[in-house]
């Protein structure tokens, strides 16, 4: 038996930042008919094992606050679009969370105690605003599997909290190994996967490059009958755009907005369609539409690029 999703989760991942949103930051998500959007507040620590986990910080921008998350998801909702609360962890320079390990058991309890007040703080945002979705970490793989008693309890601390629906934001090689799939409601995956080896993969490579990453998904999801739903998704635009697609370093490569409008069209191609799957949130989208993205620019953001029209026409179909 698999689920069966009503109404598809079209969304973005919408970026913090230093200033609260108005009505024109929303417009842009109108126009290509997102429904949702990720809220991501950040909390920060200085290296992979740094046990004290800081947020809500004075210097901080305001999209990462508690206030400022509340006004994010209130000022959405006026437009009808709904929210994922998604409060993650910055390392210091960048560093990848999947490697934060502590060194001392006492060093543990202090990363998780003060890990346990970020979240719980947001999960309390979410409640308060009456958030659909909450995210409970990601991409936290060894954190996850050195303290597997720690995230059971903190799932039952969450929902005497919050009473919306909860899922992990596993990274794309990391969700097979996740242990409380069954305490949550969604299956949330990174879904960073590697899809093609070319330097401007077509659509038809693509289609092929995601069936047996597809058949393993939806095993998952028939496993413990819940819905899919990438808490990420998207790729550059950028050669071999679907080689590697977690790359995040700032090269100089050539801009390929066809690579990026491509693995786009594939990955909507094989899983928006099918009734396991809830959606997902394209990474990633400024609030400053007009400022941001274009057609020189090789990151991820599909602003004021041809991709944009390709999420416009697919989130215009559910």
């Amino acid at each position: 038996m698999t689920p069966v999703i009503n109404e598809k989760i079209n969304g973005v991942s919408f970026v913090a930042h230093r200033d609260s949103i108005s009505q024109k930051n929303v417009d842009p998500l109108l126009n290509i008919s997102a429904n949702y959007a990720a809220i991501m507040p950040f909390a920060m620590i200085k290296t992979l094992n740094s046990p004290e986990v800081n947020y809500d910080a004075e210097r901080q921008w305001f999209g990462e606050t508690l206030v400022g998350g509340k006004q994010y998801i209130n000022t959405l909702k006026k437009s009808n679009i709904k929210s994922m609360l998604k409060p993650q962890l910055w390392v210091w320079r960048g560093e990848f969370t999947g490697f934060i390990e502590m060194k001392t058991e006492d060093d543990w309890k202090l990363f998780e105690d003060t890990y346990s007040k970020f979240i719980l703080a947001f999960a309390q945002v979410a409640q308060d605003t009456k958030t659909p979705i909450f995210c409970i970490g990601t991409e936290l793989e060894k954190f996850v599997e050195a303290r597997p008693e720690y995230w059971t309890n903190l799932i039952t601390k969450i929902k005497s909290i919050y009473k919306g629906k909860l899922t992990y934001a596993a990274n794309w090689n990391e969700y097979k190994k996740t242990p409380f799939w069954d305490q949550l409601d969604y299956i949330g995956i990174d879904a960073y996967f590697p899809v093609s080896d070319s330097k401007t993969p077509t659509v038809e490579a693509c289609l092929e490059g995601w069936k047996k990453h597809k058949d393993t998904i939806k095993s998952y999801s028939k496993k413990y009958n819940k819905p899919i739903l990438f808490t990420e998704f998207g790729y550059r635009s950028v050669d071999y755009s679907g080689k590697a697609p977690w790359t995040v370093d700032r090269i100089e490569s050539k801009v390929n907005l066809e690579a990026q409008t491509n693995t786009t069209k594939a990955l909507f191609e094989t899983f928006w369609n099918e009734e396991w799957f809830a959606g997902g949130f394209i990474w990633k989208w400024f609030i400053n539409h007009d400022k941001v993205g274009g057609l020189n620019n090789n990151r991820f953001t599909p602003q004021n690029k041809p991709v944009e029209q390709v999420i416009k026409a697919q989130y215009s179909l559910f």
